[in-house]
């Protein structure tokens, strides 16, 4: 008596990273960009996805994208994906930028927020102007060493990837 032999199992479908991120990336590679464009394109849509000011994105991605001659849909896609982070970053950069171009006791809080609307509504809006530009300049500031390194690490990474595709079209 002879045993069967086992089922062949399916391949999984690939996780949710590796089909929103490292899926469309690879898809990427195979239309033309080279390492380094790539590399600028994940660096700078990591750093733009994460802006503190909420609906800039799109437009600054866009704008950067066509300029540098880079894919802007990469780009687009790198730093929606950063929402999530962008919007828990967003609290806290408001809070430094509100203690770096507020003064001495201009902390941004809710209890000040409310205050102020209740009674002030010029004040509100300047402590949150103040908050909003000094975010601003401080994610500017992180933005630039963050892009930089990012770029240099990131391509020895795409330059893996493409050969390892190039040598997969060849097999």
């Amino acid at each position: 008596m002879s045993i069967p032999p086992a089922p062949v199992p399916e391949s999984a479908p690939p996780g949710w990273l590796r089909r929103k991120l490292l899926m469309p990336l690879l898809n990427i590679l195979k239309q033309g960009l080279t390492p380094r464009q790539l590399a600028l394109t994940v660096a700078l849509g990591i750093s733009f996805g994460l802006v503190p000011l909420l609906g800039v994105t799109t437009l600054m991605a866009t704008a950067v994208g066509l300029r540098l001659r880079l894919n802007v849909a990469a780009l687009l896609l790198v730093s929606h994906l950063m929402s999530p982070l962008q919007l828990l970053a967003l609290i806290p950069l408001l809070q430094w930028g509100a203690r770096l171009l507020g003064g001495a006791g201009q902390s941004l809080s809710l209890a000040r927020l409310q205050y102020y609307f209740n009674h002030d509504w010029a004040g509100g809006l300047s402590l949150l102007w103040r908050a909003e530009l000094g975010a601003l300049l401080l994610w500017a500031a992180a933005s630039v060493p963050v892009v930089a390194v990012l770029y240099v690490a990131l391509q020895p990474v795409f330059a893996r990837l493409l050969a390892r595709q190039a040598q997969a079209r060849v097999e």
